[in-house]
């Protein structure tokens, strides 16, 4: 049995997703989180599969995420549809439920976050409702796992005794006549495609291009619908789009008119409004913002973060110590030591000492995001990336580019317009991941020590005013015309819950340990390797005679004008390519040292001036490998190897420009 969760965006139907299925698919009080279809199995019966479909508002093909939604209810004909409604917002969820009970399939109304709707004083009263739609209506609490046994009882059953909503007119008048002559002159094409004919009659009265082309109906059939749909238009004074999205919204007001009751003041609603005067106001709302983040950072690089990166530091320096000793009292073969103290350690444990930063970081972050005040900065900052050719919605990709490039990529597919899509897609790599991190903090620990904090987030403000930069160019000569209309919920406030506090924390953590120990862990080894021992895998004593040497020595020249001409920058680079993460334990593993005693040994490699050259190369060359796949996936080949040679020829021309006018003025 495949069972389809099907609702708005920031419904819950993540939340209910994960309750059902025991999963931990990331969720977030903001729209778009679900960007793709995902698929579990109800962990109280294994023969039911769960799919959650992205967030919509219709089943009209504007979107990628619509269309996703859309092709999957169509095309794989779920058995049931669990169709979520943010209680909070109930006549807006009923506009896409009209639109899902055309499609014939078993269907049950799940009205979520009822604790809301109660402490909001709000009563639904569930049974008038089910009359009107002839579908069960259960009442539920995802966040709070209540009413969801119910639900699956309800929606199994129907499933199981194939009991499909009835069919009903939710219109009269002249909308009315023109559906049911659609529908009649269809009706044979629609059995042909596999749809139901008064889902097709009300999709090719909107203008639907795919389902005209799936029905391929001939020219008098066109132009008998058509007279149809024009007389409709005539008689009612309003375009085809506007008749049929104005005949939903009257049935649905009747409706809620009849089975719901309203408090004078929305308590909830109130308070929101009162907070969002103040954090989306039109002059303060950016400073706010700004100031805002400037305090995150300063916690995670200046106060708490670093300092319990340098106790995790010293603590894993210590236990390399005391693994030394044991490996040479135990008569290990020294160069096996080097491999576990001077590659292993050294590598994995240089990276690992920044988990407590990744892990404040996002604590503090994910708060923002629960609360919804993520959704709020969209609103505020669309005036300003307006300006620079994208809308606000653009925002919440490059917010999630903070964390991780791959995940922001994907986010993009929220975006409705394929210009703006490509524009944030090439942007987004601007934006300092969380893998980053690490390069920064060891650099300015090394060689501005007393400003370490103020280096650090100067990068990540480097990175967005370059990404300004590069988009008021693009916008003028590569990704010509104008950002799609803003449109974007605006969630209420919430407290941050617990749970989805520590699922986020839990995922970014075990995503940066996991690649501490595959991807840092191999490239750590290989380096150590190629360090060691020379082109006839003898073991070397100065590692400039190191097959690594050899290598590096070959593409150091091209870095020579930046001011890092040297094997081991060089090096550094390459394996970054693979893994942000690995620039740090490279150097780890070259300079035989741990993250705390690193700063003596690369001020022989670097000086401040070429450090900071370095640093500003790292911020903007070409992302990693996942991120350049994850380019390829969204856009194809040819935008994949445009951002990696744009992306890698700006970081250069920075780098360059940055490294000979300092030495001028010096």
């Amino acid at each position: 049995m495949i069972l389809a969760l099907a609702g708005n965006q920031n419904s819950g139907k993540t939340t209910l997703f994960n309750q059902l299925t025991g999963s931990n698919q990331r969720v977030g009080n903001f729209p778009g989180v679900t960007v793709d279809v995902k698929e579990g199995i109800y962990r109280a019966d294994k023969s039911i599969k769960i799919v959650d479909l992205p967030g919509i508002y219709s089943l009209s093909p504007y979107s990628s995420e619509e269309i996703l939604t859309r092709d999957f209810l169509i095309n794989k004909h779920p058995d049931g549809i669990i169709n979520i409604i943010d209680g909070t917002s109930l006549e807006r969820g009923l506009y896409l439920s009209m639109q899902l009970l055309l499609l014939n399939i078993p269907m049950v109304i799940a009205i979520n976050m009822m604790d809301e709707v109660y402490a909001n004083g709000i009563v639904i009263k569930t049974d008038v409702l089910s009359e009107f739609l002839k579908v069960p209506i259960i009442p539920i609490s995802a966040n709070k796992n209540e009413g969801t046994t119910d639900l699956m009882q309800a929606i199994t059953g129907l499933v199981s005794n194939r009991c499909s909503p009835p069919k009903q007119d939710f219109c009269s008048g002249a909308v009315h006549r023109t559906l049911h002559a659609t529908a009649h002159i269809l009706e044979d094409h629609a059995q042909r495609a596999n749809v139901p004919a008064s889902f097709a009659a009300v999709k090719i009265i909107e203008g639907d291009e795919p389902m005209m082309k799936d029905l391929a109906l001939g020219k008098n059939e066109k132009d008998m619908i058509e007279h149809g749909i024009v007389e409709m238009e005539n008689e009612l004074v309003l375009d085809r789009m506007a008749a049929i999205a104005d005949m939903r919204y009257q049935y649905i007001e009747d409706i809620c008119k009849k089975a719901v009751v309203r408090p004078k003041v929305d308590k909830h609603h109130a308070k929101t409004i009162k907070i969002d005067n103040i954090l989306t106001h039109k002059i303060l709302g950016i400073p706010i913002f700004l100031s805002i983040m400037f305090f995150i950072f300063w916690l995670t690089f200046g106060v708490i973060g670093s300092f319990l990166s340098d106790l995790l530091s010293g603590a894993i320096d210590a236990l390399a110590i005391i693994v030394s000793k044991g490996l040479t009292s135990f008569g290990i073969n020294p160069v096996v030591e080097s491999l576990v103290i001077d590659g292993v350690f050294a590598g994995v444990g240089s990276v690992l000492s920044f988990v407590p930063t990744i892990i404040v970081l996002f604590f503090l972050l994910s708060l923002l995001e629960d609360s919804g005040y993520m959704a709020r900065v969209a609103f505020i900052m669309d005036k300003l990336l307006r300006k620079i050719g994208l809308s606000g919605k653009s925002i919440v990709p490059m917010l999630i580019g903070f964390g991780c490039t791959v995940p922001a990529i994907m986010a993009t597919r929220t975006l409705t317009s394929d210009r703006d899509k490509k524009m944030t897609v090439f942007l987004t790599p601007f934006m300092s991941c969380s893998a980053k991190l690490p390069i920064y903090a060891v650099f300015a620990m090394a060689f501005f020590t007393q400003y370490r904090a103020l280096v650090m987030i100067a990068m990540y403000l480097i990175g967005i005013l370059l990404a300004v930069v590069a988009a008021l160019i693009s916008k003028k000569f590569v990704f010509k015309g104008n950002p799609i209309p803003f449109v974007m919920e605006l969630p209420n406030y919430r407290l941050p819950t617990v749970k989805n506090t520590m699922l986020l924390l839990w995922e970014k953590t075990k995503d940066f340990i996991t690649r501490a120990f595959t991807i840092i862990f191999i490239a750590s080894i290989v380096i150590w390797f190629l360090n060691k021992f020379d082109i006839r895998f003898n073991v070397v004593q100065d590692s400039q005679d190191s097959i690594l040497a050899v290598i590096g020595s070959l593409i150091a020249p091209v870095f020579t004008p930046l001011g890092f001409g040297n094997w081991m920058a060089s090096t550094a680079l390459i394996t970054g390519f693979m893994a942000k993460e690995a620039v740090v334990s490279t150097f780890a593993v070259l300079l035989s040292t741990g993250m705390e005693n690193m700063s003596v040994p690369l001020a022989t490699v670097f000086s401040p001036v070429s450090a900071f050259s370095f640093l500003l190369f790292t911020l903007l060359y070409t992302p990693c490998v996942a991120a350049v796949a994850a380019v390829k996936r969204e856009l194809g080949t040819k935008s994949m190897f445009v951002v990696v040679l744009l992306q890698t020829g700006l970081a250069y021309t920075i780098a360059l420009v940055f490294y000979q006018l300092a030495m001028f003025l010096g």
